[in-house]
């Protein structure tokens, strides 16, 4: 805790009901954030009290807060603006900061006789022709790579001559999008044709370089060259079929941004789709790390981004709320010289386009964490889906099995990241009561759940709270189990049923507010589904163990000396039961572990009618 935090409430609790920007300085005198405010003593004041409600990134830079400054604007708007203008000046380090590393792109042709294409991000003077500069990078990325799928030009790093016939050619010849020069089975003329193909189409586009082969292709059919003619409409198809997948981004928006957002734990990633003359020509993603509420982190994410941008789009498309969206607007229009308006798309086109964004932003931070996107786009589609404040990193799901209300159990299962995290998993025997009572069963399984947290905090399985509780069951499970949440001073923590159909399939999710239909196409019913399955089998699997423990235990480990190492070992011999009782007591002393007593008690135990 900060030592100087009642000096610092009382000085914020001194500060005037009027707009401005504060700015937070550390012992050393740095800037550690700068803020604005609609009214200086409400917004800096909330820094100083109860931090039970603070996200723990603003903890962390309030317990380094030595002091602060202050400086009145006459508007809010006003505040906005000189908020965004030190911040560029000072990048304090508990604000969002985007580096702006675009720099400028080009297409590089290699100087040799088996030349190379390929993008780079700095111009050198090593002999190579260069392209452009360019500056999307992103495009020029994919101009590069679309330009060697059509012309099936290598992009391995293999030298030619020097390498030919070394080593099998890679996937790339097998699926026909190199012409493998590794084989040696191609002349250098009809490789550096391919090549002047490819940088014609670089430099004219898909128009352009189809006509330059149509052009080719007529000339070649008429001096009877039909092979050539051949290879030259196999080219024009595969720049046509390319061409075919550009239009399915192509669209006839106006020149606008599209911006996602993605949460997963304490990171996140912004996504932004550029669009101009009715195209995609740009991408940029953006890993941050700690952004406090989404609301306020597109507010922050849009004041810095822009303030970098030259040119900004007069529509920006974005998925969700935006803090103090009116100012937002405002400062943009302000920068720009003319209307600048932002929306959250509900359907159509644009919507497309968000969930695309989303995505891109969604497989981009699941690399960042080493697993897969749509794992990640799950979690996402699932956090909007119940309302939560953020993606859930860990997801605790319950369910109680027994067998006619004898083997009452419950089974824990815990999914991490969107994937069974099973050295987690636990399992309860009920022990308040016998019979059958799912709710009853439900509310103590929990109860001594989070009471082994506090014995195991920070431990892996019960020592670490989850991010989302999801009970197999309906709104009984979830009032049952509330009120315990709450008693033990979790009621913060998420908490749902998971509904099924009469075919025993997921078909919603209850709680507090009522059912919550979940369509069966998107990926969040799937993550849902596969967690009841799971939990339901792993509960399922262990009353089905107990029961087989029990039954055996009350056959064979029943009978006086007999404990289960002998039980065992007899079913291991004798392999049923009824062979067991079958056999006389010599028979039985021949199993392991068996003496002349043990055998006579199992021989009487099995004969007891016979005496």
């Amino acid at each position: 805790m900060n030592p100087k935090l009642r000096q610092l409430r009382e000085k914020a609790m001194n500060l005037p009901l009027s707009p401005g920007v504060y700015i937070m300085k550390n012992k050393s005198g740095e800037i550690i954030y700068i803020g604005k405010a609609k009214a200086l003593k409400n917004r800096v004041s909330q820094y100083f009290g109860s931090d039970r409600n603070h996200q723990e990134k603003v903890r962390r830079m309030v317990s380094n807060v030595d002091d602060f400054d202050y400086i009145l604007t006459s508007s809010e708007f006003e505040a906005l603006v000189l908020e965004c203008s030190l911040i560029k000046q000072h990048q304090p380090k508990y604000n969002i900061l985007l580096k702006d590393d675009k720099g400028y792109s080009y297409i590089r042709i290699s100087n040799e006789d088996w030349c190379k294409i390929s993008h780079v991000m700095q111009k050198n003077d090593d002999g190579a022709t260069y392209i452009g500069p360019y500056t999307s990078s992103w495009f020029v990325k994919n101009a590069v790579d679309e330009a060697r799928k059509i012309f099936k030009l290598p992009s391995c790093n293999k030298c030619f001559p020097r390498d030919f016939r070394k080593s099998r050619p890679c996937l790339n010849y097998y699926i026909k999008q190199c012409c493998a020069p590794c084989r040696g089975n191609i002349s250098l003329s009809d490789y550096r044709e391919r090549v002047d193909s490819a940088i014609n189409f670089l430099k004219n586009g898909n128009v352009g370089s189809i006509s330059e082969l149509e052009k080719r292709m007529e000339i070649a059919s008429e001096n009877l060259e039909f092979e050539l003619a051949a290879k030259l409409r196999d080219r024009i198809a595969a720049i046509k079929r390319m061409a075919d997948k550009q239009n399915v981004m192509a669209t006839r928006l106006a020149e606008q941004d599209i911006i996602a957002l993605m949460q997963e734990g304490n990171d996140a990633c912004f996504s932004v789709l550029r669009f101009d003359e009715n195209r995609l020509f740009d991408k940029e993603d953006f890993l941050l790390s700690d952004i406090g509420s989404p609301e306020t982190a597109r507010s922050e994410f849009i004041n810095r981004y822009y303030s970098m941008r030259e040119k900004i789009p007069p529509m920006i498309m974005i998925d969700g709320e935006v803090e103090s969206v009116e100012l937002v607007e405002m400062w943009l229009s302000d920068l720009a010289g003319r209307k600048v308006h932002i929306h959250i798309p509900q359907k159509g086109e644009q919507m497309r386009l968000i969930e695309l964004a989303k995505k891109n932003a969604a497989e981009k931070l699941a690399q960042s964490r080493g697993h897969k996107g749509s794992d990640t786009s799950a979690l996402g589609e699932l956090a909007e889906l119940l309302g939560l404040k953020k993606v859930p990193e860990f997801i605790e799901s319950y369910d109680i099995s027994n067998l006619s209300g004898s083997f009452n159990v419950a089974g824990m299962i815990v999914f991490k990241n969107g994937k069974p995290y099973k050295s987690s998993y636990r399992r309860f025997q009920i022990k308040s009561f016998v019979g059958q009572d799912d709710y009853a069963s439900m509310a103590e399984v929990l109860e001594r759940r989070f009471k082994e947290y506090e014995l195991h905090k920070g431990e892996e399985g019960f020592g670490t709270l989850p991010d989302l509780i999801l009970l197999d069951g309906g709104k009984g499970q979830v009032s049952a189990v509330r009120p315990i949440l709450e008693r033990l001073g979790y009621g913060n923590i998420p908490l749902f049923g998971m509904v099924k159909d009469d075919k025993h399939r997921t078909r919603a999710i209850t709680g507090d507010g009522g059912e919550i239909s979940i369509s069966s196409k998107r990926s969040a019913f799937t993550l849902v589904s596969t967690i009841q399955d799971e939990v339901h089998r792993f509960a399922i699997g262990y009353m089905r163990t107990i029961n087989k423990k029990k039954s055996f235990n009350s056959s064979l480990t029943s009978i006086d000396g007999i404990g289960e190492t002998r039980a065992k070992a007899l079913l291991k011999f004798f392999k049923t039961i009824q062979r067991i009782s079958d056999a006389d007591i010599d028979e039985l002393m021949n199993v392991p572990t068996m003496t002349r007593p043990a055998a006579e008690a199992v021989y009487k135990h099995f004969h007891k009618r016979d005496n």
